[in-house]
């Protein structure tokens, strides 16, 4: 996949160097061209010197070849406004932007922007908003049978509703994540588009539970 970055600090120079491992292709926009220096000698990825909302600038860093885009300067506004066109403008799939006051980022993730606040923001969790997949274990009881984790639902779920997920995996949806906030549903609720699924599973089942919820249904599935 080809990433966009804008911003080329601390995280921004992480997330680069972290997807490049990964094998994606990355390019990184900055309007100081000497914050390059944090990529270091060895990355390979473009290097775009301009704003990172400005549509020729992120044409130059081959948004429209792009599955996803980060914003994560310093700047709020630039940040949500730079995601806004890459989501919109570009129809990037995968958009998240870092946000320093976490009352804005509540705004902005109920108009589809997926937003980290930066008082809970890491590096993975900005990665899974980029590339979804798998389950990420959130805890652990005591015991270490049972866990609560985030899992990536396929788009193959959206119109399906929550028993049935239930059903097909064993797991207890323990809440979901949509537009910002958090909701408990019922059997009935019907899952959408970019819903966050949090589910209580025992840890042997991880994989099984992975597998049905990046798949689809019984009927897609075979």
């Amino acid at each position: 996949m080809h990433i966009v970055i804008m911003g080329c600090g601390r995280v921004g120079s992480a997330l680069a160097q972290t997807l490049e491992e990964q094998g994606h292709t990355v390019a990184v926009i900055d309007q100081d061209p000497t914050a390059f220096r944090r990529l270091g000698s060895g990355f390979g990825g473009r290097r775009v010197t301009g704003m990172g909302f400005d549509q020729d600038t992120l044409r130059e860093a081959g948004i429209e070849e792009a599955g996803a885009f980060a914003a994560v300067s310093s700047g709020d506004n630039s940040n949500i406004i730079a995601a806004r066109v890459a989501r919109e403008m570009f129809a990037v799939e995968n958009v998240a932007a870092r946000i320093y006051d976490p009352r804005r980022a509540e705004v902005y993730q109920r108009l589809g922007i997926p937003t980290v606040a930066t008082v809970r923001w890491t590096a993975d969790q900005i990665l899974r908003r980029l590339l979804p997949s798998g389950a990420e274990a959130l805890w652990r009881d005591p015991s270490g049978a049972v866990q609560l984790a985030e899992v990536h639902v396929s788009t193959e779920w959206v119109g399906h509703k929550v028993g049935r997920l239930q059903e097909e995996t064993g797991v207890r949806v323990a809440f979901l994540t949509r537009l910002g906030e958090a909701i408990l549903p019922t059997s009935q609720t019907v899952l959408q588009e970019g819903d966050l699924v949090h589910v209580m599973m025992r840890v042997d089942d991880m994989d099984k539970v992975e597998a049905v919820f990046s798949e689809g249904p019984g009927e897609e599935r075979r």
